[in-house]
């Protein structure tokens, strides 16, 4: 975990918020001027953040002794969302989100990416977090660090007045009552994660055995200190667009489903052609889901709504009396590595009876290749242990990590040559026991 010469890590504090912003608009190019951008400011977990610095010769100070006084230059950083409950079949872990992973365009091409990434994976595992995770800026960049896709979204557009299903017994869409207000998070902070919380842990929303263990890898929630900057809606990242707006579905005054969205004006000379954004869309049961999208799919002035972040099977989908008007485009989500595999196979449970031993190679971190053997009852408490057996199936720690939350196949990944099968049976076996019943996704960028 050595960094190129000439460079070295330091910590990074509220005090560098202004050079941290600075080195942002280099990685990721805005028309928001660093002004605005501090004024705004950032609310992050510090201690979490590393920056990557070099020292040169300060050319605007006074030179001693013939030499100009050296200075330290930010140029790289990365960061980590502390998240102590993030969702992964039939469990809840410690995962480290990986997050703002900046070089400086002058300083690629070093090192520095690959050191950072090898610091993350020392931090993750010095504070017992089994599994990493993280949103691709460029979905080329971190396979060959081990990071598998491992969740899709859709991104949804409806035309205005799109006809739903009627249901096939009573809902309870009758009984269900709508507000609409202006996003803050001081009014709605503690509803969101509420009605969330309950989506992600029961989302078929029904009383089904092993209900408490059928959840929704990789909706995890922000926290306060997240949430009160993704909820703030400063006016510079509006892009023309009215003000956050959020649409709640009561029954008998208990929320139990909400959108986030925003309006954009459009007009043609035949008359209003708007757009509503949907950013987040959170339902618990079909009765409120339905009074949720009637009312998104018909606001005065609109032609369309456009909604991101949807799950691959997400209710929408299935509401829809001619799904053809639906125009979807899945784009990949989250990406997954295993940074410990023994800890990560058992932490999380599995859809089917399960024992088989695995080979995983990982050349980013040597010390995890091996075999281990995995061993569950169906939705029961797994166990994973290193074992000199001979391997029922061989795999990449990428393959793994794409495997992990339940939503992409073994049997899938196979058919692309990414696991080999060298007992007969154990493909099938292992693919039906690691798949999920819930599609993963995660409803937010971190």
């Amino acid at each position: 975990m050595s960094f190129p010469a000439g460079y070295r890590t330091r910590p990074l504090g509220p005090e560098d918020q202004r050079e941290v912003l600075s080195l942002d608009s280099w990685g990721f190019p805005t028309g928001t001027d660093l002004e605005t951008l501090a004024e705004i400011g950032l609310e992050l977990h510090w201690d979490r953040y590393v920056g990557v610095v070099t020292d040169t010769a300060d050319p605007d100070a006074v030179p001693i002794d013939g030499a100009r006084p050296v200075r330290s230059e930010l140029v790289a950083m990365h960061g980590s969302r502390p998240f102590a409950q993030f969702p992964v079949p039939g469990a809840e872990i410690a995962v480290g989100g990986l997050t703002w992973v900046i070089v400086h365009p002058q300083h690629r091409r070093r090192g520095i990416l690959r050191a950072m990434i090898d610091h993350h994976f020392a931090a993750c595992r010095e504070r017992g977090e089994a599994v990493s995770a993280l949103f691709a800026a460029e979905a080329t960049i971190y396979g060959r660090f081990g990071y598998g896709l491992a969740a899709n979204d859709l991104r949804v557009t409806v035309p205005r007045g799109a006809a739903l299903r009627p249901a096939l017994t009573d809902d309870g869409a009758a009984s269900c009552t709508v507000r609409i207000e202006e996003l803050s998070f001081e009014r709605h902070g503690a509803l969101i994660d509420a009605v969330s919380t309950e989506a992600s842990r029961r989302p078929l929303g029904v009383d089904a055995p092993h209900e408490a263990l059928l959840n929704r890898p990789g909706s995890v929630r922000y926290d306060a200190l997240t949430g009160r900057r993704r909820l703030s809606d400063p006016v510079a990242f509006r892009e023309g667009k009215e003000s956050n707006r959020i649409v709640i579905v009561e029954r008998d005054g208990e929320p139990r489903a909400f959108a986030i969205m925003r309006r954009e004006s459009r007009w043609e000379v035949a008359g209003p052609r708007g757009v509503v954004h949907v950013s987040e869309a959170v339902v618990t049961d079909p009765g409120s889901a339905r009074v949720l999208w009637t009312t998104l799919l018909d606001l005065d002035l609109m032609a369309e709504t456009q909604a991101a972040f949807l799950p691959e099977d997400d209710v929408l989908l299935e509401l829809l009396v001619d799904p053809r008007t639906a125009q979807a485009r899945r784009a990949d989500n989250l990406w997954v590595r295993v940074v410990d595999p023994a800890a990560a196979l058992a932490q999380r449970r599995y859809a089917a009876p399960l024992d088989v031993v695995l080979h995983v190679q990982d050349a980013v971190l040597p010390e995890n290749t091996g075999a281990y053997r995995v061993t569950a009852g169906a939705f029961e408490p797994a166990t994973a242990a290193r074992t000199d057996a001979s391997p029922d199936l061989s795999l990449d720690v990428r393959t793994l990590g794409s495997a992990y939350l339940g939503g992409v196949t073994l049997a899938q990944l196979a058919l692309g040559g990414h696991v080999v099968e060298h007992t007969p049976g154990a493909l099938a076996t292992a693919s039906a026991a690691f798949a999920w019943p819930v599609a993963p996704v995660c409803p937010w960028v971190f």
